[in-house]
């Protein structure tokens, strides 16, 4: 599949009302449609990718999800790192705890 330009422009109006949302205009109650919208986007996405690999016959499940986990882990283990600093130094202990937990699951 060619790159396609106008989906990058989708999913950006996508996460706009997310971004609203969590800054607090109740206009975009609804946040959570925007992380719906993104998904399908990026569900439409990696199935083209899935279905042309298919036809070419070179899918490899592995392949796969080494993909994946090098554009995602890179970024999760940034934001991890970024906010361990400020979670140490404004939390208090119960909600640290909690937040360690979560860094922990993640």
């Amino acid at each position: 599949m060619d790159y396609r330009r106008e989906i990058d422009g989708l999913r950006a109006l996508a996460v706009l009302p997310v971004i609203l949302f969590h800054a607090g205009f109740e206009t975009f109650s609804g946040g959570f449609v925007g992380v719906d919208v993104f998904f399908v986007i990026s569900g439409y996405l990696i199935t083209t990718i899935i279905v042309a690999e298919l036809k070419q016959g070179k899918f490899s499940i592995v392949n796969f999800y080494e993909r994946r986990a090098r554009r995602i882990l890179p970024a999760l283990f940034f934001v991890m790192l970024v906010c361990f600093p400020f979670a140490w130094f404004w939390l208090l202990p119960s909600d640290m705890k909690y937040f360690s937990k979560s860094l922990v699951a993640v």
